[in-house]
């Protein structure tokens, strides 16, 4: 068992409780190609019931992350709140993000990986440094153009025509 796993089959039903500090050694067990780093407090509730678990996850902290505009590192901040629901069946799948079927003589739950998944999928695809935050609010104004595709007027479909043909 490792350091984000969760013993759920010596768990009562009811809720319990279950804190994580996420950092470097969570990064290099789970991935780095898209989170260079960062500091985490996870806490995840698990409240077991007879046929199902219900995992609430409350993630805050920082990623450590490259700017797309000048390489500079720096910290996003974060907070994610997720639910997950895992069921009990014969095959384990997933049946959406948030219903996941596990086998009924499953003992360990691998959170780590849910959490890094929630922290990859928060993550802004533009990354921008945050001294150059109003330089990309200005991109993002009303009625600024940014890209323009030249358009072909005079091509015209046939059937058009043969419409305009009646009209006179």
């Amino acid at each position: 068992m490792n350091d984000f796993s969760v013993n759920i089959l010596g768990l009562s039903k009811k809720e319990h409780s279950f804190e994580f500090q996420l950092g470097e050694t969570f990064f290099a067990k789970y991935g780095k190609e898209v989170v260079s780093g960062g500091d985490f407090n996870t806490k995840v509730i698990l409240n077991k019931r007879e046929t199902l678990i219900e995992a609430d996850f409350d993630i805050q902290g920082k990623a450590h992350l490259i700017c797309d505009r000048s390489l500079d590192p720096f910290d996003h901040p974060m907070k994610i709140s997720k639910k997950v629901i895992f069921k009990y069946g014969e095959v384990a799948e997933e049946i959406s993000d948030e219903i996941i079927v596990i086998p009924r003589d499953q003992d360990v739950l691998d959170v780590g990986q849910l959490m890094y998944e929630f922290i990859v999928l928060d993550i802004p695809i533009k990354k921008i440094h945050p001294r150059f935050e109003q330089d990309n609010e200005d991109e993002n104004e009303e009625g600024k153009l940014i890209y323009q595709t030249e358009k072909d007027e005079t091509a015209i479909d046939p059937r058009w025509e043969v419409l305009k043909k009646l009209k006179q």
